[in-house]
């Protein structure tokens, strides 16, 4: 085991989700667009960042700063499709190219330093070859270990060897890519890397745990996957041959989930997981197809199958470069598919409790989970995620099964009966409890009339005009007010014209033993939310 990470030379495609929607579907990545997921931009173009467009931002955000907006679901398996032509276009200068997610592929810099004179000329033959190949604009960053490769590739930068450790010190913690660890060190003080490296790897292993660690020592300079990977042993490879050759993408992926299943299951036997996969196949014409998807943590059952998914889509399409010039269709279907796990750490985790097995039913429940994603897409599951905010529908997001679990806004609600948590922002006006047993994903618009029938409005300063008597959603039939609590007066980002909210809340119990969430908002009434 060594503490100094091989030479890495890393190539990065800026904003790939938009030029990857560019290259397949057609949409102009010269103008302002923004690729959404769970709701949230994921990836905008330099038009749409111009116009005040970020990543995190909710989609009615984004649109109300740029009307003009043009709005692309995320597709991981388009992305993956997409950046198999430049792969491959790396793949005619060097040699052992990986994956690291689409849009960003990885090589170790020695050979390519040697037979292209030196790590700067590599970089500059790399970048200009990609760019006359495929016409994709890429930047290549070089240092010691993945990690501060891809961190370098962001400003085109070749670290010097031995100096990674002093070019990660001054990056912000956010440079780790966990918001959740982040957000905790910049409480407790720790702002950069380098403060982050300085606390003793035992102390940071006991308070943050395994995952911790792993950041601790990427924040020195120190990557991990270098020191824990080993080579597997030639029986942890699974291969499987077809009588008749597989030429469609649908058959395929189906061989290639049932593989990885059984890769994931072989590994789990002898307590290693996977983070770093080779994908080979064979043609029946004798084309041998070679790949290797490199990920930042651990490769599940589902991981696997995903990235083999994409592999086999992508080299079955013939999916070309935005030149249109691209790695050809194989002349004939696959006939042997093999999975190399190229990479493997032993798995946290996996023995069993003092007691028993331990988890086994949450894990049951994932399996169940991620295979109803499989078939159904990922946004098929979706789990709630408690957040800041001073309505229901700010407090609660929505996230597929698997993805990190982040707030939509900082501070966890305290339960009922807790005093608030220290170091969570505070968030008066905050609808008081107990919350709503449903809250609608889109509000219904509702009238309210006063005992004479006549519209009940709220002023500027907050004075009803009449006491509420009858509520009417929608086209339903007037239903009787028994009674009702506000207004209760809400003023959010004024300061921001285009993300301001100013409006006032209701409680109302109606004749039939419902309680409503009732919100006014430039006259306009709206059901927020039921409760029980």
């Amino acid at each position: 085991m060594t503490d100094t990470p091989a030479r890495t030379l890393l190539l990065w495609c800026p904003d790939w989700p938009v030029l990857a929607a560019e290259i397949v579907d057609g949409v102009p990545a010269t103008g302002p667009v923004a690729v959404l997921h769970a709701n949230r931009v994921v990836a905008c173009s330099e038009r749409a960042r111009a116009e005040g467009v970020r990543r995190g931002l909710r989609k009615r955000e984004a649109q109300g700063r740029c009307p003009q907006l043009t709005v692309v679901e995320y597709d991981p398996g388009r992305d993956a499709r997409a950046f198999e032509p430049v792969v491959a276009a790396v793949e005619e200068l060097v040699a052992g190219v990986e994956v690291v997610r689409p849009g960003a592929c990885a090589v170790a810099a020695r050979g390519p330093s040697r037979y292209l004179g030196g790590e700067e000329a590599a970089a500059e033959q790399i970048i200009e070859h990609v760019a006359q190949t495929c016409a994709v604009e890429a930047q290549v960053g070089i240092a010691d270990g993945v990690f501060a490769a891809g961190l370098a590739a962001r400003t085109g930068r070749v670290v010097p060897p031995g100096g990674t450790p002093t070019f990660l010190a001054a990056l912000p913690v956010e440079a780790l890519g966990r918001p959740a660890l982040a957000d905790l060190l910049r409480r407790l003080g720790v702002r950069t890397l380098g403060d982050f490296a300085a606390l003793p790897a035992g102390d940071v292993l006991a308070r943050f745990g395994f995952d911790g660690a792993l950041t601790h020592r990427l924040a020195a300079g120190r990557d991990h996957r270098p020191l824990a990977v080993r080579r597997p042993p030639a029986d942890l490879t699974v291969t499987a041959e077809y009588d008749e050759p597989v030429d469609r993408v649908d058959a395929a992926a189906f061989a290639g989930r049932a593989l990885a299943e059984q890769l994931h299951d072989q590994l789990a036997g002898h307590g290693l997981a996977c983070t770093r996969l080779g994908i080979e196949a064979v043609t029946a014409h004798g084309q041998e197809l070679h790949r290797v998807w490199r990920h930042d943590g651990l490769l599940t059952a589902a991981a696997i199958a995903d990235r083999v998914r994409w592999q086999l889509d992508g080299w079955l399409t013939g999916s070309s470069g935005r030149g249109g010039v691209g790695r050809a269709r194989p002349t004939a279907g696959i006939i042997r598919l093999r999975l190399i796990p190229d990479g493997v750490i032993a798995q946290a985790g996996l023995q069993p409790g003092l007691w028993g097995e331990t988890g086994e039913e949450r894990e049951r429940a994932h399996r169940a989970l991620s295979r109803v994603q499989g078939i159904l897409g990922p946004e098929a599951v979706l789990t709630a995620v408690l957040g800041g905010g001073r309505s229901p529908a700010d407090q609660v997001r929505l996230v597929p099964w698997g993805d990190e679990r982040l707030p939509a806004r900082p501070g966890e609600p305290p339960r009922p009966g807790e005093p608030a948590r220290p170091g969570e922002p505070p968030w008066p006006g905050r609808l008081p409890p107990p919350a709503p047993a449903v809250v609608l994903p889109t509000p219904l618009a509702a009238v309210v009339h006063d005992a004479d029938g006549a519209p009940v409005v709220v002023s500027a300063r907050l004075q009803v005009s009449a006491p509420p008597a009858r509520l009417t959603v929608d086209a339903a039939r007037p239903m009787e007010i028994t009674g009702w609590a506000g207004p209760w007066p809400v003023d959010e980002r004024w300061w921001a014209p285009a993300e301001a909210h100013r409006r006032a809340r209701f409680q109302v119990g109606l004749a039939n033993g419902t309680a409503l969430l009732l919100v006014v908002e430039a006259g306009q009434w709206l059901v927020e939310a039921i409760y029980d």
